[in-house]
């Protein structure tokens, strides 16, 4: 299943997103372990909360980082969270 514009991605209830000073980055904590997310992937999955849908954080993005057409790099990174489970919706 790919992405739509209109889904709300959310983090799944068995991971947490947070700020880890010690990485340096954005990482996913789960009971066996722990993903260090790159700047991209960290800044798409905190804007993933279920109340934004995929056309929102798209919005976000481009406006906070002034940039253009991030629109297939957000929906391919979120279709690969989606296959990994990271994220529903």
């Amino acid at each position: 299943m790919s992405t739509t514009f209109d889904a709300c991605p959310a983090v799944l209830r068995h991971f947490r997103l947070q700020w880890e000073e010690a990485q340096g980055a954005w990482v996913l904590l789960y009971p066996e372990g722990m993903v260090k997310l790159n700047q991209s992937a960290g800044e798409i999955m905190r804007r993933c909360d279920g109340a934004h849908s995929v056309s929102n954080i798209v919005a976000q993005l481009e406006c906070a980082f002034r940039a253009n057409e991030l629109t297939n790099d957000v929906l391919a990174f979120l279709d690969m969270a989606r296959k990994k489970h990271w994220i529903e919706g």
